[in-house]
């Protein structure tokens, strides 16, 4: 997980963070959740990629966690 608090808003990161939380297996990518620039909030699911909704910080902790024990059945992946 790796978190970026920014100087200011931008039309990109309207909650002035920057992140990119992953969880991955054997190299793979399981889960991803991240907001580079020109794509905004996203989430990737191996190869697949969806926007992603963001309310909080707290609730895209909570989206993200909850997909690594889902995908993970609760063992610990690498977040």
């Amino acid at each position: 997980m790796v978190v970026w608090e920014l100087p200011q808003e931008t039309p990109d990161r309207p909650h002035a963070l920057k992140y990119r939380l992953y969880c991955g297996r054997d190299g793979k990518c399981l889960v991803r959740y991240d907001n580079e620039t020109g794509k905004g909030d996203h989430l990737h699911y191996g190869e697949r990629e969806q926007p992603y909704r963001f309310r909080s910080w707290e609730k895209l902790m909570e989206d993200f966690l909850a997909d690594v024990d889902r995908l993970t059945g609760g063992q610990d992946g690498k977040a």
